[in-house]
């Protein structure tokens, strides 16, 4: 608390992390756009969904009556708890699959881990992320392990197809929903920046690791067009992700947009994550 009555070093931590966009975990989007436009393109009439539209993950045909989505995410820590840093990274990487309408079959591991943080360390990640996916009722298969400067954990993940929601389905007229509340990146960042306290962001790493499943599970019946999992580059970049690959336009109700504590605070001081930009 007496660090953040200090203005003078709370401006100069604004003007150092505006100087060092290492805090954000993302590649820009226009960064990975250039990467991605030098890769051969591939042509297979299985592919259902690839990397054209920007989607959570891809959709391969394996016979005429089954699909299967495949999907990779890791990331650098965000909270100091090993264990929950292990429920939060694979939550993310499970909700590609729910993002796409299927529901995770089996996972493999993927760790990287500095020798100094020891072998406890390593297992409480691992246990963290082992627990979310007995949870998802997704089977851990295996996974691969290096050794690195920087603590880095998700999953690749497989699952079984039950209807595709992809991010090119949307339809004029449709409805917008947002299942969670925005601005886990700005908090995550500014966190990092050590503007915020971990321990007063409770409330959004509970979301954080709180599965998807649910409200695809609740929709079961209704009418959807497509589904997109909103982590990286924020509801904006997201939205314009959707409405690109769907050939619409969003109109977005910024009032009805539920948002966590601190973040509008932290998003005028220009605390955004580099993927946001």
């Amino acid at each position: 608390k007496n660090r953040r009555s200090n203005k003078n070093e709370i401006r100069c931590k604004i003007n150092e992390f505006k100087q060092n966009r290492r805090l954000a975990a993302k590649i820009g989007p226009e960064t990975l756009a250039q990467v991605l436009s030098k890769l051969p393109k591939f042509e297979d009439d299985n592919l259902i969904v690839g990397i054209e539209t920007s989607d959570d993950a891809a959709i391969y045909k394996v016979t005429d009556d089954i699909a299967m989505i495949q999907t990779v995410d890791f990331f650098t820590p965000i909270v100091d708890d090993p264990y929950m840093f292990g429920q939060i990274a694979a939550a993310n990487s499970l909700s590609d699959i729910y993002a796409m309408g299927g529901r995770p079959s089996h996972a493999m591991n993927l760790l990287c881990i500095p020798n100094c943080l020891g072998v406890e360390v390593a297992g409480q990640i691992l246990a963290g992320g082992a627990d979310k996916c007995v949870e998802a009722g997704c089977t851990i298969a295996g996974g691969h392990t290096i050794n690195d400067d920087e603590p880095k954990y998700g999953l690749s993940v497989s699952g079984a197809i039950d209807r595709m929601l992809a991010n090119s389905g949307a339809r004029v007229g449709d409805v917008l929903l947002l299942t969670k509340a925005i601005g886990s990146g700005i908090i995550t960042t500014a966190i990092k920046g050590e503007l915020i306290e971990q321990d007063e962001a409770s409330q959004m790493f509970d979301s954080m690791r709180t599965l998807n499943e649910a409200p695809i599970r609740l929709a079961e019946g209704l009418e959807l067009h497509g589904c997109t999992d909103i982590t990286g580059f924020g509801l904006i970049g997201h939205a314009c992700e959707m409405a690109e690959g769907s050939g619409v336009q969003i109109e977005l109700a910024s009032g009805a947009v539920p948002l966590f504590d601190q973040v509008l605070d932290m998003a005028r001081l220009g605390i955004i994550p580099a993927g946001s930009y």
